[in-house]
This record gives C-alpha cells, sequence and structure tokens, in this order.
C-alpha cells in the first residue's frame, strides 16, 4: 500500500479506502469512527482533512474527483476506536512504544535505526574520501564526529555534487585582535606546559606576524563589507588557517582547535553538546591531513556541524 507523504507537516495522507484496508475493516466503519471523532471535537476536521482531486477513467472518460484525504492523527485516532484483528495489533504495540518512551525516555524502531545506519556508513566513507589513503583517525574518532552531526545529517548528494554548506547564519558584531588570540593561546601554552604535555617550541611563532596576518584575513573587509560575514564562517576559516598554515614551530593542531573554540565562546555561540571534545579532534584532523583543494569541502564540513 502506497500512501501520500508530506515532508513539510511531518505527516502521511491516506484515503478513507486505504484506511479501512489498513486495519481490514469496511469503509462503513471507518466513517462511523471518523464522525464520532469530530463530534467529540477530539480533533478538527480542518487540521486532520485535506481534500485533493484525483483523476479517474470511467469509460473512455476522464473524471476529475475531489477525494477526502486523512492525516496521521486522524488515522492513529481511528486505529485506537476500530474492532478488528489488525486494530489490536496496532493498539499493543502503540501501548508496548508509549511504556518504553514514558519508562525510558526514548524509543526505537529497529527498521530506520538499521536503515539510518547504512546512510550513516556512507557518510562516513564519503568524509573519508576526503583524506589522503594513509591516515591517523582512528574508526571511533570517525563516528563521535559523524554523530555531532546528528541532527544535519550530511547528505551524500552534498559530498557528491560538492553542495556543502558554504555560509553561516549568525550575523553578529565581533571584534577580535591578534594580540587577544596571543594572549589566549599563550595561557594555553602555560597551562599545558604546567601538566608537561607541550615544550618550549609549542605556539612559538615560525615567522613573527603569522597570528596577526591570520586573524586579519578573517577579521578583513572589501568595500565596506566583511569577507566573512558570520560568526560561523569566520571561525571555520580561522580554523582552516590556523591549522593548514602552519604558523608555528609545534602545536598547530592544538594551537588550532583552541582558536576555533575559543573563538565561538568569545561570539556567545560555542555548543559544547556537539563540538564534543573527540568531535573537534576528529575535525582538525581532517582539516590537517586533508588535501588543499579540497578546503572548501573542509569549511563546508565546518559550517554543516556548526548550523
Amino acid at each position: 500500500m502506497e500512501f501520500k507523504a508530506d515532508s513539510k507537516k511531518e505527516t502521511i495522507w491516506l484515503t478513507q479506502q486505504q484506511v479501512a484496508q489498513l486495519f481490514d475493516v469496511q469503509k462503513a466503519a471507518i466513517s462511523k469512527h471518523v464522525k464520532n471523532i469530530f463530534d467529540t471535537k477530539e480533533l478538527s476536521y480542518q487540521a486532520t482533512v485535506s481534500k485533493m482531486e484525483t483523476v479517474q477513467i470511467e469509460g473512455e472518460r476522464k473524471i476529475k474527483r475531489s477525494v477526502e484525504y486523512y492525516n496521521l492523527d486522524l488515522v492513529l485516532s481511528v486505529g485506537y476506536r476500530v474492532n478488528s484483528i489488525k486494530a489490536t495489533q496496532f493498539r499493543q504495540w502503540a501501548t508496548k512504544t508509549l511504556r518504553q518512551h514514558i519508562t525510558k525516555g526514548y524509543t526505537i524502531n529497529p527498521k530506520v535505526i538499521k536503515n539510518h545506519y547504512a546512510e550513516f556508513q556512507k557518510a562516513i566513507q564519503n568524509i573519508k574520501q576526503l583524506l589522503p589513503a594513509e591516515t591517523n583517525i582512528d574508526h571511533a574518532s570517525v563516528l563521535e564526529l559523524i554523530s555531532a552531526f546528528a541532527d544535519t545529517w550530511i547528505s551524500l548528494e552534498a559530498y557528491d555534487k560538492d553542495t556543502f554548506a558554504t555560509k553561516g547564519t549568525t550575523k553578529k558584531s565581533i571584534t577580535i585582535t591578534s594580540d587577544m588570540l596571543s594572549q589566549a593561546l599563550a595561557e594555553l601554552r602555560r597551562v599545558l606546559m604546567k601538566k608537561k604535555e607541550a615544550t618550549e617550541l609549542f605556539g612559538s611563532e615560525r615567522k613573527s606576524g603569522s597570528v596577526q596576518g591570520i586573524v586579519g584575513n578573517i577579521m578583513q573587509t572589501f568595500g565596506g563589507k566583511q569577507l566573512y560575514p558570520t560568526i560561523e564562517e569566520k571561525a571555520a576559516n580561522l580554523l582552516y588557517f590556523m591549522v593548514k598554515d602552519h604558523p608555528f614551530s609545534d602545536g598547530n593542531k592544538r594551537s588550532g582547535a583552541y582558536a576555533f573554540v575559543w573563538f565561538l565562546n568569545q561570539a556567545g555561540v560555542l555548543n559544547r553538546s556537539t563540538l564534543t571534545p573527540p568531535a573537534l579532534t576528529a575535525l582538525t584532523l581532517f582539516i590537517a591531513e586533508s588535501d588543499p583543494k579540497h578546503k572548501d569541502k573542509m569549511i563546508g564540513l565546518v559550517l554543516q556541524l556548526l548550523k
């Protein structure tokens, strides 16, 4: 049986005949229950019924008829009223699912998980293709990074057609200077050295003014307009340049990741629930080991994560 899906309203539409087939009863029974649902004002007609024109062939003529379609809310309500074996099975399933949701706080659809898992694995493989054949990124880190995209689901089409996000969404005025960033990185250096996780070379500029050049790049304007107009674009490019331009003798990846988080925090848009340490580590390594010709895709990955 095929249903009309409505992704915008997150529902499906069934004709009265389809509802009758779904619960294995006569159309008259469906009509009776639908009338009772509206009479008791459990649901409203306007919110749950849509009339759509269909074309039917009768003899040699094409006849247009207006057919009522019921949305998912109405179908579920009918399912709780109909007396049939299939309706009983539906109610048993619904009760079990609702009980699990209330007692455990979540519900699982194994079929959906299975389908999404296949998509999940494809997404992992596609992101791996952005990297050289030999990489130090472990499978667990890749999984952590992909899980950070759970709400956005990087699509295979976006990868194939090179249509990752190109712009951010947060247009917020923020001013940072190279001195501010240098002071933040100096504090990182101090903490890491105290923990014996860095040497004197950590955060030491290869060439004087390297950090200043990077900050100037992301904050620059052209014709009175900012080159990177959103917080997300500034942050993504800051991470990329800090990692790929190798401004320091040692610690470029750690400094780049720290600068990225520091900048987002300064802008008040840091989401720690999404940007977990393992996800940030994997993202930074992706950028570090990526081919420079994939710069736009890497920036797109970061922007996608920051959506």
